[in-house]
């Protein structure tokens, strides 16, 4: 063989060697994708499971009848080890009190007129989810001031600023004079509301995360645009215990004086609601800063969470039962179950009032609590930390 024969099969082998390696490479990605739609078909399947279970997944909220800091950005991008942060775990229980962006319509309703006749004025022009803004151009923030505009219209149209979904539109409507002597325009509306849920950290700037689910209006499922809004210090004074079938509640009082004042709430996101601490005091009992953790760091097995359901802030054994890093919801990272005889004992397992209990595990801090399984409530998700703080 000369040298020109085996520089050509010297050529030809580094072709197929080349050939092959790509051949292997796009059987990698393939395999990768397929891996891909397997998760997403787990999460179908978690939630087709929930909804056999006659809508047995709920919120576990204490609200109604339920940044300017580079350092903090809500969201819920992934973060590097070296950027784990460290923070005051909270467990109290924390007053709220949020005032709407606007006036919020719950529904539009009828009403019986002076004449006798029954009508409904913003029946398919007012939608539930929209936030009144202005009548008239004269801006409107209460109800009330909704009421008084209204109440001076004389039986004319008028024109409704509103915010839906976003976007900012005009609709007219024309009020009528009601049985009272009033003109109304039959629309449901509410600009606050108020509850009781767990503080879940506070960092060393002064931000605080709680709840690990944002706060949506009792009526229309809808997240709450806010305004402002407050926490106070509040007592657990009572618990209903949860059963298969009808989740229990911690019952409470909020203490609304400005010295019982803990911080104040600036968002209300998916993933919580944040904002400033003003008494830190009144918000962490242990002043021991704690590491946070990483998704890829959430094991199952033993963890704790803390709360105060007996009028002291401790911790409670649970086990973390699934860890969802594919979730689709970023609510559920995790399946919990309640392990601890002593809440057992005292709630029955997870019960309205204890979204935002921290939990940890490893000595680190892992998540949040935020739903409980209404057909078992001894079992329930959390959020990941990672998802809520950053």
């Amino acid at each position: 063989m000369n040298v020109r024969e085996k520089y050509r099969r010297f050529v030809c082998a580094l072709l197929a060697f080349g050939v092959l390696s790509l051949a292997l490479c796009g059987a990698a990605v393939f395999q990768d994708a397929d891996q891909s739609g397997s998760d997403g078909t787990s999460v179908t399947a978690d939630q087709s499971a929930g909804s056999e279970n006659t809508a047995s997944l709920r919120q576990v909220e204490g609200s109604a009848d339920d940044t300017e800091n580079a350092a903090r950005v809500i969201g819920t991008g992934s973060v590097s080890a070296a950027g784990r942060k460290q923070v005051y775990v909270g467990g109290t229980p924390i007053g709220i009190y949020l005032e709407t962006d606007g006036v919020y319509v719950v529904d539009t309703g009828t009403i019986t007129a002076r004449d006798g006749s029954s009508c409904c004025p913003s029946e398919n022009i007012v939608q539930s989810g929209d936030y009144i803004l202005a009548v008239d151009g004269e801006e409107v923030n209460t109800k009330e001031e909704l009421i008084a505009c209204l109440s001076e219209c004389g039986g004319n149209s008028v024109v409704l600023d509103v915010d839906r979904q976003g976007e900012q539109i005009s609709l007219k409507i024309t009020p009528v004079l009601d049985s009272d002597g009033d003109y109304r325009a039959g629309i449901w509306v509410r600009n606050d509301t108020q509850g009781i849920g767990t503080l879940t950290w506070v960092d060393e700037e002064g931000y605080f995360g709680a709840l690990g689910h944002g706060i949506s209006d009792v009526d229309t499922a809808g997240l709450l645009e806010i305004e402002t809004g407050t926490l106070y210090s509040a007592e657990v004074v009572s618990i209903v215990k949860g059963e298969a079938g009808t989740p229990g509640e911690l019952s409470g009082i909020i203490h609304y004086s400005g010295n019982c004042q803990i911080g104040i709430i600036e968002e209300n996101e998916e993933n919580g609601i944040f904002g400033r601490v003003t008494g830190f005091s009144l918000a962490i009992e242990d002043e021991t800063l704690t590491e946070t953790a990483l998704k890829s760091e959430v094991e199952k097995g033993a963890a704790v969470i803390r709360c105060t359901v007996d009028g002291t802030c401790r911790e409670y054994e649970i086990e973390i039962k699934e860890v969802r890093t594919n979730s689709g919801d970023i609510n559920k990272g995790m399946v919990i179950e309640v392990t601890d005889p002593e809440l057992l004992a005292l709630t029955g397992g997870i019960v309205q009032g204890m979204s935002g209990s921290p939990i940890l595990q490893n000595g680190r801090l892992v998540g949040a609590v935020t739903h409980v399984f209404v057909n078992d409530p001894t079992k329930g998700y959390g959020i990941f930390i990672e998802d809520m703080i950053i």
